[in-house]
C-alpha cells in the first residue's frame, strides 16, 4: 500500500561520456560512443576483450580530501554525481542531516582495484605493514553506501544494494519503497562500479563478453542485433534523489518525474541463464504496483545487454506483455554495461527522454536478430511524448527489476 507519492527531484551522473546528466544526454543525442580500447587490458593472458568504457578525468577535488581518503573510484563517482543530484534538488545541510533523509545506493563489489594492490602487497611480502588504514573502507561490500552517507552527513536509514547488474534499480526501487511506506521523506539512490581487467575477465570466462570489438570499439556492444556477440563493460555513477511528493511540493522542489510501480522477482530456474517467463512476471508485477495496464506504457528501457540468450529472453517477454506497439531501445551500445551503475545512468537517461519527448535508439542495432524483432525496435531518434516508462535491469543470480516512471508535467 502506497501511503505517499514519490517523485524525482534530482539526478547526477557520471558516466564514459565524462561528467554530468548534461554531458550524459549530449552524447546519448548526437549517437556518440562512450567505448574505447583500454591499455590495461592488453598483455593478460587468456583476456579476449581490450575494449571498455572508461570515465574520463573528473575533478575528485570538489570532495574534500579526509573523504576521499576512504573512497576508491567507485565512490568518487558517486560522491560527484550525488553533488549533482543534491544541487538540482535543491538540498542543504538541514534536509541532508535530518533523520527523515535516508541513502540507497550499492555497487557490485568493493573496490577491485584496491584486492589487487592489496593482494600484490600481501602475497609479495606475506606481510601486512606496508597496508593503510584506510584500505579496508574501499574494499568493504558497502563502499559506496557508507562512504557517501559519511560524506553527506546521511543519519537516515542506509541501504547497501549489492544485486549485481540489477544493483542500481533496485537501490532505485528499495528508495522508493522506504518513502512510500511513509519510513523516510527523502533518499539519495543509485549505483556505482569502476572498470577492472578483472571485471571483463568474468564476462569473458563465462563467454557473454563481446570479443569482436577490438578494432572497433564504438561497434562492440550491439544489443538485439543479430550479429551481438556479448557485453562491453563499463564504469560509472548514476545518483538520484527520491522525496516524498508533499516535502518536494513544500520546498519549492522542480520535479522532474513520478515513480509509481517497482518489483523486483527472482528467477530461481538458472544462476546465469535468464527466463523470459520469469522476466515476465517481474515486469507484471511492476505494472500492478503502478496500477497500470501493459497499454499504457509509452517507451520502454530495455537492459538488453547484446548477450544471445538474454537479449532473446527479454525480447520475448517484451513481446508476450506488450506486443510490437510500444518503443524499446537500449543505452548499452552507446556506453556499454556501467555494471551496478547501468539502473541509474538509464534511469536518468528514460527522465531526459520524458521530458525531451525524444527517444534515443538502440546504437549498433542495423539487423534486429529474428528472436528480437518481434518488438518495437528503435533505430533513430524518435520524437514522441513519453507519460509512462518502464526500465528493466536484470542480473546474474536471477535478480529481476523493473520500474515505472511516469512524467508529471507537460
Amino acid at each position: 500500500m502506497h501511503l505517499q507519492r514519490v517523485v524525482i527531484t534530482g539526478m547526477g551522473a557520471v558516466s564514459p561520456y565524462g561528467c554530468g546528466v548534461e554531458t550524459l544526454w549530449d552524447g546519448f543525442v548526437n549517437g556518440r560512443s562512450g567505448i574505447s580500447r583500454i591499455p590495461e587490458l592488453e598483455g593478460i593472458g587468456g583476456l579476449r576483450p581490450q575494449i571498455g568504457g572508461k570515465v574520463p578525468a573528473c575533478n575528485a577535488g570538489i570532495i574534500p580530501r579526509k573523504f576521499r581518503r576512504t573512497m576508491s573510484d567507485l565512490s568518487i563517482f558517486a560522491g560527484i554525481s550525488a553533488l549533482e543530484a543534491i544541487a538540482q534538488a535543491g538540498l542543504g545541510p538541514e534536509q541532508l542531516e535530518d533523520m527523515r533523509t535516508g541513502l540507497s545506493v550499492g555497487s557490485t563489489i568493493g573496490s577491485t582495484m584496491t584486492l589487487e594492490n592489496f593482494f600484490a602487497s600481501f602475497l609479495r611480502e606475506r606481510s601486512i605493514e606496508g597496508i593503510r588504514s584506510t584500505e579496508f573502507f574501499k574494499i568493504m561490500n558497502h563502499t559506496c553506501a557508507a562512504n557517501l552517507a559519511q560524506f553527506l552527513s546521511i543519519s537516515g536509514r542506509v541501504l547497501a544494494v549489492s544485486a549485481a547488474c540489477s544493483t542500481g534499480c533496485q537501490s532505485i526501487g528499495l528508495a522508493y519503497e522506504a518513502i512510500a511506506a511513509g519510513k523516510q521523506d527523502i533518499m539519495i539512490c543509485g549505483g556505482a562500479d569502476e572498470l577492472h581487467p578483472l571485471t571483463v575477465g568474468t564476462f569473458d570466462i563465462l563467454d557473454a563478453a563481446s570479443i569482436s570489438g577490438n578494432d572497433d570499439p564504438a561497434g562492440a556492444s550491439r544489443p538485439f542485433d543479430a550479429s551481438r556477440n556479448g557485453v562491453v563493460c563499463s564504469e560509472g555513477a548514476g545518483i538520484l534523489v527520491l522525496e516524498n511528493r508533499d516535502s518536494a511540493m513544500k520546498r519549492g522542489a522542480e520535479i522532474l518525474a513520478e515513480i509509481t510501480g517497482f518489483s523486483s522477482l527472482c528467477d530461481s530456474g538458472n544462476m546465469a541463464s535468464p527466463s523470459a517467463e520469469a522476466i515476465g512476471r517481474c515486469i507484471a508485477a511492476a505494472l500492478d504496483d503502478s496500477n497500470i495496464s501493459p497499454a499504457q506504457i509509452d517507451y520502454i528501457n530495455a537492459h538488453a545487454t547484446g548477450t544471445p540468450q538474454g537479449d532473446a529472453a527479454e525480447a520475448s517477454a517484451l513481446e508476450e506483455t506488450f506486443g510490437n506497439a510500444t518503443p524499446v531501445s537500449s543505452l548499452k551500445g552507446h556506453i556499454g554495461h556501467t555494471m551496478a551503475a547501468s539502473g541509474g545512468l538509464e534511469t536518468i537517461a528514460t527522465v531526459r527522454m520524458m521530458a525531451e519527448k525524444t527517444i534515443i535508439p538502440t546504437a549498433n542495432l542495423a539487423d534486429p536478430a529474428p528472436e528480437c524483432s518481434g518488438i518495437n525496435n528503435v533505430l533513430q531518434l524518435q520524437a514522441r511524448k513519453i507519460t509512462y516508462a518502464l526500465k528493466n535491469n536484470f542480473a546474474f543470480g536471477g535478480i529481476n527489476t523493473s520500474l515505472v516512471i511516469r512524467r508529471t508535467n507537460d
